[in-house]
C-alpha cells in the first residue's frame, strides 16, 4: 500500500506560486546552512471510511545547492491500493519564472520489484527536471484515491540535515465519530480542530524552521525535530478489518492474515517426524528444523496486495521452496509445531541503527519478520531468510530492539537480544617483520565474534573470491600493500565466530632516513574517529555499537638498530570508553599491545569536549612511531 499521508493538493493557480517562489524573499535565516527550502509542503488526507481515504499533496522545494538536487526528483508510488488522479510537476527558476510543466502522462512508469522481488504489484511514477542552474524551485502537485487502508506515514516537516522550512502544513479530515490517533514528537502545540457538520478537520502546522546540521554520534532523527506519528483506529483492506488502538487488538488483526496457514503438505509432516522423532532434546529439534529449512528454501520478495502484511501459506513454501519473511518465518513456525515445538511469528523494525519503537503508540512500526521459540529459561531467536545464519544470532540487523511477537491472544511485546562489549570481540595477534629499506611483511590472524563477525562472515558467504581479494586490497588502512593468502574459518554456536588468516606485505610501510627506522607499531587497527574542538555541541551524544578491539603484535626488526626514541605508553579510561597502548622494543623484536572498548550509551551534549580530549588522545597513541638508530 501507498504511503499515506505522503500526500497533499492546494489547488491555487500557478501564477500565484510563481510569483512567491522569488529566491530573494527567502529569509536569511532560513538560507543558512541549507541545501533545500521547503517553501511550502501541505498534505490532506480525506478518510471517507475505514477503508477509503482521498489524499492530496503540494510541495514546493527551492534547490539552493548541488547537494539538495536529489529532491528535484519526484518519485510517487501506487499499487493495488492506491490509483493516482493526477500529477502536476513545475519547474521555475531563481526569479519564480516558470520554465517546464509536465502531467502524469510524461513521466517515466517503473516496477516496484527489485533482484530479490518475484512479483510486486507497485509501480512508481517518477520524473527529474534535470536541471542544474542553481538555485531553482520545482512545485509538485498530487491527488490519489487509496481504497484499502493499512497504515498511514509520519509527518515530518524537516526531512533530513541542512533542509529549512518556511511553511509546512498536515490536514486530516475525518468523520466526527473516527479516531484520529497520533503521537507527537519534539511537537508541543496541540492541533487546531475545526467541526464541520459531521466531519472534523485537525490541522499541525510549523513555520521558518531553519536547517539542522548534521553532529556525529547524534540521537535519531525523530528525537531532534519535530516527528508525528500516525495510525488508524478502525480500518480495513480487501475484506479483512481491525482495529490498532490496543497492542492486543493490533495483534488479533495479524493473527487473522495467518490463521490457518500453517498445513504442511504430506511429505514435509513424514520429513519433519523422520528428522525429530528420536532426537528427545527439544533445543536440538529446533536447530534441526532450522537446517531443514535453510537447505530447502530461499528468500524471495513476493508483495501484492495484503500479501504485505499476509505470509503465503505453509503448503506454498513446502512446494515451491521460497518465499518472503513473512513466509518463511511462518513455514519455520509450521514445521516446529508438526514437532510438537510451539514456535512464534515476531514482527521487528530491521536495520543497523533502526529506530526504536515507541510502545505506547500502537502502530505498524515494523518491516520484518522473524520466529522465536520461547523456552522456560530463554529464547532461541530465528532468522529464516538466510541460508546460512546460525541459530539464536540476530546481529544487528534485528538484535537489541523491541519486536512483536504475535498469537491467538494478540500482539506482545518482547525484547531481541542485545550484544555487549565482550560478546562483540576483535582479536588480532600478528607476526611481522620490518627490513632496512621499511618493508613489511606480517602474518595476520584474527578472530571475530558477534556482531564483529558479521562482515567477515559475508566475506565466507555473500561474495565471490575475486570479489573478496579486491575488497581486501583495499579495505586496510594501509598507503600501498597486498593481501597475496587470505584464509576463513567459521565457528558455529549461539555467539557464531570467525577466523581470518591474511598474509599481508606493505612496501615501504616504515620511512627511512639516513641509519634511522620510523616505525609505527599500530599496524592494523588505527582510528579513524576524530572531533573537531571548535564545534559547539547541540545534541546529545549516542554511542549505539559496544565492542572490544585487542591487538597483539610482534614486528621483528633488522639486525643492528636500537630504539632511540620511544612512544610513552597510555593508559585511558573515561565514561567514553577503555584504550590501553603498549610497546617495548627486547633485542631486534618490537611488542606492542593495543585494547580498546566501548559500550553503548548517551551523553549530555556537555560532555562533548571531555570526549574531543579523550579521542584526541586515542588518536594520537594509535599514530605513535618508534625511531631506531643503526648502531655504527
Amino acid at each position: 500500500m501507498k504511503n499515506i499521508l505522503c500526500l497533499f493538493l492546494f489547488i491555487v493557480p500557478a501564477v500565484f506560486y510563481g510569483q512567491s517562489y522569488n529566491v530573494l524573499l527567502i529569509p536569511d535565516s532560513l538560507k543558512k546552512n541549507a541545501d533545500v527550502v521547503v517553501r511550502a509542503d501541505e498534505q490532506l488526507m480525506e478518510i471517507k471510511s475505514p477503508g477509503k481515504a482521498v489524499v492530496r499533496q503540494h510541495h514546493a522545494y527551492t534547490i539552493m545547492n548541488e547537494a539538495g538536487a536529489k529532491y528535484a526528483d519526484y518519485v510517487s508510488r501506487y499499487d493495488k491500493f492506491t490509483s493516482i488522479n493526477y500529477i502536476t510537476c513545475t519547474l521555475y527558476d531563481a526569479f519564480g519564472k516558470e520554465l517546464k510543466r509536465i502531467k502524469k502522462k510524461d513521466m517515466q512508469d517503473v516496477s516496484g520489484g527489485d533482484q530479490t522481488s518475484l512479483m510486486v504489484d507497485s509501480r512508481y511514477k517518477q520524473y527529474d527536471f534535470y536541471y542544474r542552474s542553481y538555485p531553482y524551485t520545482v512545485d509538485f502537485d498530487e491527488e490519489d484515491d487509496i481504497d484499502g487502508i493499512l497504515d498511514f506515514d509520519d509527518w515530518v516537516p524537516i526531512p533530513a540535515p541542512f533542509i529549512s522550512v518556511q511553511d509546512s502544513k498536515y490536514v486530516i479530515t475525518a468523520p466526527k465519530n473516527y479516531q484520529v490517533r497520533y503521537r507527537q514528537l519534539n511537537y508541543s502545540l496541540k492541533p487546531a480542530v475545526i467541526e464541520n457538520g459531521e466531519k472534523k478537520t485537525y490541522t499541525w502546522e510549523v513555520k521558518n524552521l531553519a536547517a539542522v546540521s548534521r553532529e556525529n554520534n547524534a540521537p535519531a532523527w525523530r528525537e531532534i525535530t519535530p516527528y508525528i506519528m500516525f495510525a488508524p483506529s478502525d480500518f480495513e483492506a480487501e475484506g479483512y478489518k481491525g482495529n490498532m488502538s490496543t497492542w492486543q487488538d493490533y495483534g488479533k488483526f495479524l493473527y487473522q492474515l495467518i490463521k490457518g496457514r500453517d498445513i504442511l503438505p504430506d511429505n514435509i509432516k513424514a520429513k519433519v517426524h523422520e528428522l525429530t522423532d528420536a532426537v528427545k532434546d527439544d533445543r536440538q529439534k529446533v536447530y534441526i528444523l532450522y537446517d531443514f529449512l535453510q537447505k530447502n528454501s530461499r528468500y524471495i520478495s513476493i508483495q501484492l496486495g495484503i500479501g504485505g502484511l499476509q505470509p503465503f501459506d505453509a503448503t506454498y513454501v513446502a512446494t515451491k521452496k521460497y518465499g518472503d519473511c513473512k513466509a518463511l518465518s511462518n513455514y519455520m513456525v509450521s514445521l516446529l509445531k508438526e514437532a510438537g515445538i510451539k514456535g512464534k511469528y515476531v514482527e521487528v523494525r530491521s536495520g543497523k541503527g533502526a529506530p526504536q519503537m515507541i510502545e505506547d503508540f500502537p502502530s505498524f512500526q515494523s518491516d520484518h519478520v522473524i520466529a522465536c521459540v520461547p523456552f522456560a529459561q530463554d529464547t532461541i531467536w530465528l532468522e529464516c531468510t538466510s541460508q546460512t545464519e546460525v541459530p539464536g544470532f540476530m546481529g544487528d540487523f534485528t538484535g537489541d530492539r523491541k519486536a512483536i511477537m504475535i498469537d491467538e491472544e494478540g500482539a506482545h511485546i518482547v525484547s531481541t537480544p542485545r550484544y555487549t562489549v565482550a560478546d562483540n570481540l576483535q582479536s588480532r595477534s600478528v607476526a611481522a617483520a620490518i627490513d632496512a629499506d621499511g618493508n613489511l611483511d606480517a602474518q595476520v590472524n584474527t578472530h571475530f565474534t558477534g556482531i564483529q563477525q558479521q562482515l567477515p562472515r559475508a566475506l565466507i558467504y555473500e561474495v565471490s573470491k575475486d570479489w573478496r581479494e579486491k575488497y581486501l586490497n583495499r579495505a586496510i588502512n594501509l598507503p600501498t600493500y597486498q593481501v597475496d593468502k587470505s584464509r576463513y574459518d567459521e565457528e558455529k554456536g549461539k555467539l557464531p565466530a570467525v577466523n581470518e588468516y591474511l598474509h599481508i606485505t606493505s612496501p615501504s610501510y616504515a620511512s627511512v632516513t639516513g641509519k634511522r627506522l620510523f616505525i609505527a607499531p599500530n599496524l592494523f587497527n588505527k582510528t579513524s574517529t576524530k572531533y573537531s574542538a571548535d564545534s559547539i555541541r547541540k545534541y546529545d551524544i549516542v554511542f549505539n555499537e559496544a565492542y572490544r578491539d585487542i591487538d597483539s603484535i610482534t614486528i621483528k626488526i633488522p639486525d643492528g638498530f636500537t630504539p632511540e626514541a620511544m612512544p610513552q605508553n597510555v593508559q585511558l579510561e573515561s565514561r567514553f570508553g577503555k584504550y590501553t597502548a603498549s610497546v617495548k622494543v627486547e633485542g631486534n623484536k618490537i611488542e606492542y599491545y593495543r585494547l580498546e572498548e566501548k559500550s553503548r550509551n548517551r551523553f549530555p551534549a556537555s560532555d562533548y569536549p571531555e570526549l574531543v580530549k579523550f579521542q584526541d588522545q586515542v588518536y594520537k597513541a594509535d599514530r605513535a612511531r618508534i625511531v631506531l638508530v643503526k648502531k655504527e
